[in-house]
This record gives structure tokens, sequence and C-alpha cells, in this order.
């Protein structure tokens, strides 16, 4: 089984992926490309929460043709999303697209397929067969070992053009399944893996069956760039995307909130000084731990570990710093003291 840090490494624009112990994070834009004010704003936006490369949809060849005013005003790389009509293709890598997507169950002409590569092997541009469990060619019945197999195809006709730039991907909606696919990929083939659970459903099923799927292969050693997909605005993706990376120690500038679930002993408002600490944290790029605690059970410990912690007494809490009390803080004091020792960090 080949680790991320064995695979072959590409480049997406100034971005690598594969070779390395670094996980690239990932989005897709839900605008009308060819609506290329919005869709830029949405990639501004991805890009400030933490996108590091955007794909976007191609649909017809208006959107094929936005590609080169888009690129002009884009802080991250950028794919082409391509489907059906490998034409399109062509279209955006004349105009400057950083990275093809193809998905092989849905493209069958060949003769299209190695145009496309000879046109990203003159620029540069690396290509990702996008495997779907929903769009598997109709000759495959519908398995893990197929989603390889289907793969298999579209790598001999990139091989045969002695052409090597490839990502892979083997998405399912079946969290199992796409552990049970991605497995077999990495024992399989050399090529780096984007990760993705697809069709995950909305905010709290996606961070469910993503960390279950993604994190077990990311603790395996599996996985060079992820996707969190999400029924909502993809800016939410990043949220999902950034803490399960921190959780599998693959990425340190993202802060950790510690809270109990509250009990009956608590003494103090705390919810509501988390779900504002929350919002205030998506904010933050440092590697910080932050504990809201609300009791003398475990609250004194879990805040004393934390680099900055308050543990709640009644109608107020002792703040922690690296492991030292430093003073007691009333109620309606405790948001505001930590926002400014999290500044100061």
């Amino acid at each position: 089984m080949k680790s991320r840090l064995e695979t072959r490494s590409i480049k997406v624009g100034n971005v690598q992926i594969g070779g390395q112990n670094k996980v690239i994070i990932q989005s897709m834009t839900n605008t009308k490309t060819k609506d290329i004010q919005a869709t830029v704003k949405q990639i501004q936006a991805l890009h400030k929460a933490g996108a590091e490369i955007v794909r976007m949809a191609i649909l017809d060849n208006e959107d094929a043709m936005a590609v080169s005013e888009i690129k002009k005003q884009s802080p991250v790389p950028l794919v082409a999303d391509i489907h059906f009509n490998a034409d399109f293709a062509l279209t955006c890598v004349e105009n400057g697209i950083d990275k093809i997507r193809l998905n092989p169950g849905n493209i069958e002409d060949e003769d299209k397929v190695k145009a496309i590569v000879e046109a990203c092997k003159k620029h540069h541009i690396p290509i990702r067969i996008g495997i779907n469990a929903g769009s598997l060619n109709h000759k495959y019945q519908h398995s893990e070992e197929a989603m390889i197999a289907s793969a298999y195809d579209h790598i001999r006709i990139l091989e045969s053009l002695k052409f090597y730039d490839i990502c892979l991907s083997f998405k399912s909606s079946d969290p199992l399944e796409t552990i049970k696919a991605y497995r077999l990929a990495a024992d399989t083939f050399p090529y780096p893996l984007h990760l993705g659970v697809t069709e995950a459903g909305g905010l709290l099923d996606s961070a469910i069956k993503s960390s279950l799927a993604l994190g077990n292969l990311l603790l395996d050693g599996i996985g060079d760039t992820i996707r969190i997909s999400v029924s909502d605005d993809p800016v939410t993706e990043m949220k999902v995307a950034k803490k399960l990376l921190k959780a599998c120690g693959l990425k340190k500038d993202v802060p950790t909130l510690i809270a109990c679930p509250t009990c009956g002993r608590i003494q103090y408002d705390m919810l509501p000084i988390v779900r504002r600490m929350e919002e205030y944290l998506d904010t933050v790029n440092k590697d910080i731990s932050v504990a809201i605690m609300g009791c003398p059970v475990n609250g004194p410990q879990e805040a004393a570990r934390a680099d900055i912690g308050v543990a709640g007494g009644k109608d107020s809490a002792l703040l922690f710093k690296k492991g030292k009390i430093i003073k007691s803080i009333p109620q309606e004091d405790i948001f505001a003291v930590l926002k400014a020792e999290i500044e100061a960090f």
C-alpha cells in the first residue's frame, strides 16, 4: 500500500499534490461558471476560508470560455470539471486551466480522450480521473473492483501516450465502500489520490460520513488531497476539512475547541459562550487549544491542559493560561477575555 509520501507528485498551478506528508484542501464552486463575477467572488471566499485549489463545473462552451477571465482574478489554481463533452476540456486548456477532471463513465470516445491528453501534455496540465460509484460505465457491475477497473481503462490511454501527471479519485456516497475503494487504489496505483465521499448530504451527514471514511484513510497514510462534499454553501466544507486534518495530525494552523456537553452541575450560562467562540475561531489561523468547561469535575484539568481555558463556577469562571490559574472572570466578561488572550497568543 503506497502512502502519500510514496505517490507520484504532480503540480496544479503552483500547488504540489502527492509525494509529501501534506494534504491539500479542495472545494468546488456552485455558481454558474459563465457568471464570472459570482464565480470569482466564491473562489475568493473559499480561498479565504482555507481552499488551496478550486474546481468549477464546465457545462457548456460559455463556461469554458469564462476560464480565461476567472483565472486572471483567482488566488488559487483552478480545475475544470468535464462531463460528456470532451471538447470543453480542450477549450479550458487553451484558456489557461490548471487541471482537468474527467469522468471515464461518461466520455467513451477514446480519440477525444487522446486529444485532451495531448493538449494537457503540451501545456503541462495534470488530469484527474474521477471515478464515481454512481456513474460507472454500463459495462461494469457496481463494486469497488469495478471502480479500479474503470480507472485502468483511462490510465491505459494516458500512459500509452507517456502522460503520467495523473491524479485519481474513487468516490461513493457510502463511506464504507469509499474506504474499500481507496485502499484498493493505494495498493494498485502509484498516482496521488483525491479523497471524498460524494453526495454526502447536509453539513451534519457530510461531517459524519466524511470523517468516518476520510479519517480512516488519512490515518492509513492514504490521501494527498481532499474535498468534503456538503449540500450547502461550499465555504462550509472548509470547516470540516480543516478540523479533520487537524484531528489527524496533518494540519497545524487550526484552533482546537474543547468544551464539555454540560450537565446539571453547571452554574453559569456556558453554551452561548461556546457558540460565540466556535464562530470566532473559524476566523483564527493559529495552532491553539481553547477549553470552555462547565464545572469543577473535569473542568480545571481540561482547562489547565489547554493553551487557554476557563473552568466554570457560580456565575463566573477561572481563567487558565498554560496550566496556571490567572484570575476569576465574571460571566459577562468570559468571551471578551478569552478572545483577547487568543489574539495575544
